[in-house]
């Protein structure tokens, strides 16, 4: 439909002349009239009044003038949006958890500072569900987090996917020996806040692994952290068996620090998203193209056992 077309109708709702609509649009009378005839026919509908002596619409001319002021309001916005000033500038506030710290953030900050360098960043590291409450509140602007936001407020991207797999210090559990489930449960299993998705699913293997082994589920010890960094170094002293993604103690395991244990199930991935408001700044829209771009850019260059990138 030829937005055109409607603004010439509404323009003449609100003139009540043909010429007064002409000269208010650098048009013709005759144009004016053949462009409200081409909405008539595309709507299928008379909206003018022709046996009327005097200026009038029709019956379904009054019930679509309010539909068609809307559609031309509209019409201005978007033109006014285009045309605004295209410098991505302002305030960021960038909220991300962990999970984002310690993988692609330092990438996807260096990004933003080179290709907008007028935009400034303020970023909160938190958990996800802090993350979740203070975007639906207004005080951050993009959210990196584990899982999308169920909210029509909300725009909610996957942006990667990162395998889980059981960790501990290399030697910790000698392969060469059997009974491995039963001797891990021995020991703290360590994993993510508790709550989350991920530390729900843990728990739940946990629960079946120990009920193989013949352990109570009363002795199994879970520790929950939303501090990737605290458990990474609580298996680095010895402290237990973490199910963690791999791409987080990678260097370690390339080293031989770390080594990845044959326990069946893997706890599932961890899906990390982008979510933002959908009335968000052009600002925002600029750093959440930026941030798929760097950690499309980060899964290309990382082991891709240890993270995927989640394609459009």
């Amino acid at each position: 439909m030829n937005t055109r077309f409607i603004e010439t109708f509404v323009t003449l709702a609100q003139l009540r002349s043909f010429r007064a609509t002409a000269r208010e649009l650098h048009a013709t009378p005759a144009a004016i009239s053949l462009r409200v005839k081409s909405l008539e026919q595309e709507l299928r509908t008379e909206l003018i009044d022709r046996s009327s002596k005097v200026f009038r619409l029709t019956a379904s001319g009054e019930h679509l003038l309010s539909h068609a002021r809307t559609v031309v309001s509209a019409v201005h916005k978007l033109q006014a949006a285009a045309h605004a000033k295209g410098t991505v500038q302002g305030v960021l506030r960038l909220g991300v958890n962990e999970s984002i710290v310690h993988s692609w953030l330092a990438h996807y900050i260096e990004q933003l500072d080179a290709d907008y360098a007028d935009l400034e960043v303020d970023l909160t590291v938190d958990v996800s569900s802090v993350l979740q409450r203070r975007l639906l509140a207004g005080e951050l602007d993009l959210v990196l987090r584990v899982e999308g936001i169920d909210n029509d407020k909300v725009i909610s991207d996957a942006l990667a996917i990162y395998p889980v797999r059981w960790i501990a210090r290399k030697g910790l559990f000698p392969q060469h020996k059997s009974g491995l489930i039963k001797r891990v449960l021995q020991r703290p299993v360590l994993t993510f806040g508790r709550g989350t998705a991920p530390q729900r699913a843990v728990e739940q293997i946990i629960a079946s692994l120990a009920g193989q082994a013949d352990i109570p589920a009363g002795q199994v010890r879970i520790t929950c952290s939303p501090s990737v960094a605290a458990i990474v170094q609580l298996i680095k002293d010895g402290f237990g068996v973490a199910a963690i993604p791999a791409l987080f103690v990678a260097e370690g395991i390339a080293s031989g620090e770390f080594v990845e244990l044959p326990i069946q199930p893997i706890p599932p991935s961890i899906v990390i998203s982008m979510c933002r408001r959908v009335d968000a700044g052009i600002h925002v829209h600029a750093a959440a193209t930026a941030a798929r771009i760097a950690c499309e850019q980060y899964c290309r260059q990382t082991d891709r056992r240890l993270v995927e990138a989640v394609l459009d």
